[in-house]
């Protein structure tokens, strides 16, 4: 296991460990967050963990020509169900993914720290918000880090508080950044929602090659 000091470096993705672990310690200054997403490596831990950073294979990942949107959510789209908003309340949003119970954990890995760099990186311009209003009421949302340069957005969490909401915000986004050519969409890891959406895994050998080209 590397742990990280005041260096803002990381060890190579290939030193993970079988779930994709890489290394421990560090902080979330700016530097070091855009350094490790432009890696292939992300944050997340729990409240009473030190930092983790992580870069698994297989890395979870949605193509924008893949996207999939079911006849119902097709529906929901021909109505407007939803009005979507981009950066217009960033920090709602993080609040609201942070308050989401999940199952199978213990409170939040969206910790006060991470709330605080996620909002900085945002002022910088770099993290992205999506909100989802219902008569005027926020009632969805995700955020994530946009790597403008490499045209590849990170996906980071979601909440909604009324059906399809985030479904809705989230399909939006990708449409939204298929027209401005984006690559792909990480999503990380695996999860049946988003294979749902159309996300697949490959190889991280492979999500790699899109960062760095």
């Amino acid at each position: 296991m590397h742990v990280l000091g005041k260096e803002i470096i990381f060890p190579p993705v290939e030193n993970s460990d079988v779930d994709g672990l890489l290394a421990v310690g560090g902080d979330l200054s700016p530097e070091r967050l855009l350094l490790a997403y432009r890696s292939g490596i992300f944050p997340w831990y729990e409240k009473d963990q030190p930092i983790l950073w992580w870069s698994p294979d297989p890395r979870m990942v949605l193509f924008p020509k893949h996207l999939k949107v079911s006849k119902s959510m097709r529906q929901l789209f021909k109505k407007e169900a939803f009005k979507v908003t981009y950066n217009q309340d960033f920090e709602a949003v993080i609040q609201n993914c942070a308050a989401v119970k999940r199952e199978g954990q213990n409170g939040t890995w969206i910790t006060d720290e991470m709330i605080s760099a996620y909002i900085q990186l945002h002022k910088q311009g770099f993290a992205t918000s999506v909100e989802v209003w219902e008569d005027n009421e926020l009632v969805g949302g995700l955020y994530g880090i946009f790597l403008k340069e490499k045209q590849i957005f990170c996906g980071e969490s979601m909440f909604t508080k009324v059906s399809n909401a985030s479904k809705y915000g989230f399909i939006s986004l990708v449409k939204k950044l298929k027209n401005e050519g984006i690559k792909l969409i990480d999503c990380q890891v695996y999860t049946p929602h988003l294979e749902s959406l159309g996300a697949y895994e490959i190889h991280r050998e492979e999500f790699l090659t899109y960062l760095k080209s």
